[in-house]
């Protein structure tokens, strides 16, 4: 197998399917090209051996079994979905990766020990419908039936009629969890610019970030911009500006692997000559240790109420996120960095500041994530990418840890 031929080949192919008029790629939860691509995954697997299914919701597996413990399943794969106008290897690279290596082995090995399984998960981004991680969570069972039944999407249509278009439908209530996992490893871009900056090939991920998210709104008085002096102004762009800066500054000293980000900004009334009198803002924060972003967080809380209070405001703190660091399993984050080892990547031990499947999958079976470099660090967007030569060697890590895994 000429693997950078296939893996070129398979790329152009799946990107085709879904390929956004105005660039980029926009294959959303249960849409028509969402659904042509599982199909054509389905079609590839099946081809080259593979004994494959859809599970109730329409996360597709492929299998290949094991001789001597078919019993015991090593997993790999990711989410087929994308974000709308996105790039052409969050998720899927993942799911073609998996594949390919499994043909490798199979290929140049035979029948594994243990049985190799390729998962391509129905969704993870929550680009279509308010709900975020649905492949994985059902996958584990840890999906609320509750929690979808009544959503839409932007143009009105159904969580439900969507999904049953397709052909699929609810797990039964009763549906036991798999037993059988013994790994999962999942290889993702990075999504981010360490590796290219580092000049290194691999990633072998060891956790994934925790993430606390807030909505804030700050209110003081709107007044007018010529005849309000400034000693009797209540600038709530003034006091978030405090906010920001102070805790941009704390967040500076308290170094990596912690982020801090002010994304979103809406001043009120939002014009030339008026005193802004509110501001809505949100704030993102992640560490891979819980307990020094919760400490971060809530020493940010209280001298948010201080400002206000100092400048005679109300402060509104909404916490409507908080997803604990997911730690990877330490003999299957050996068994990767292993793999980088004897296919001689240049490498190195690192986080995921982003969310994954793999922090769903994490809690339930032994997991580890491999990266390979974005260029400038670029994703959901059309200009996401990464070399020929890095995503092979990004397959090729992946074969190598999924032999150490199934074949020994």
């Amino acid at each position: 197998m000429n693997l950078e031929t296939v893996l070129k080949e398979n790329i152009d192919l799946f990107t085709s399917i879904g390929n956004d008029p105005t660039g980029g790629m926009t294959r959303l939860l249960y849409s028509d090209s969402w659904l042509e691509a599982q199909n054509k995954l389905k079609e590839k697997l099946e081809e080259i051996g593979l004994s494959t299914h859809f599970d109730e919701i329409g996360n597709l597996f492929g299998r290949l079994e094991g001789s001597t413990y078919p019993e015991e399943t090593i997993m790999s794969g990711s989410h087929m979905d994308t974000v709308v106008n996105g790039g052409n290897l969050d998720g899927q690279y993942g799911v073609i990766a998996a594949y390919l290596a499994i043909y490798y082995l199979k290929e140049t090995y035979g029948q594994p020990l243990r049985s190799l399984e390729v998962i391509s998960m129905a969704e993870e981004e929550g680009s279509r419908f308010p709900t975020a991680f649905w492949g994985s969570k059902n996958f584990v069972n840890e999906a609320k039936r509750e929690d979808v039944e009544a959503i839409a999407d932007f143009k009105g249509v159904k969580f439900v009629d969507a999904m049953r278009a397709c052909g699929f439908d609810f797990k039964p209530e009763d549906a036991v969890k798999r037993n059988d996992i013994k790994a999962f490893v999942e290889l993702h871009i990075e999504q981010g610019n360490v590796l290219e900056n580092k000049n290194l090939q691999i990633g072998v991920v060891n956790s994934i970030a925790g993430q606390r998210r807030y909505t804030v709104i700050l209110k003081g008085q709107a007044n007018h911009a010529g005849t309000t002096p400034m000693e009797y102004r209540k600038d709530a762009v003034y006091a978030f500006s405090r906010i920001c800066s102070e805790a941009i500054r704390q967040a500076e000293e308290v170094g990596d692997p912690l982020v801090l980000t002010f994304g979103k900004v809406e001043p009120k009334p939002n014009t030339v000559n008026v005193v802004p009198g509110e501001v809505l803002f949100t704030i993102d924060c992640r560490h891979t240790d819980d307990s020094i972003l919760k400490q971060f967080t809530a020493d940010l809380e209280d001298r948010m109420k201080e400002i206000a209070e100092e400048m005679g405001m109300t402060i509104e703190i909404d916490l409507w996120m908080d997803e604990a660091p997911v730690p990877m399993n330490e003999s299957i984050v050996s068994v990767v960095e292993e793999a980088a080892k004897t296919e001689k990547m240049d490498y190195c031990v690192m986080h995921s500041g982003a969310g994954h499947d793999s922090q769903i999958i994490a809690l339930h079976y032994p997991t580890a994530m491999i990266f390979v470099p974005s260029i400038k660090g670029i994703s959901h967007n059309p200009d996401e990418a990464t070399t020929l030569k890095d995503l092979v060697a990004g397959v090729k890590t992946l074969a190598s840890a999924l032999y150490n895994l199934a074949y020994k």
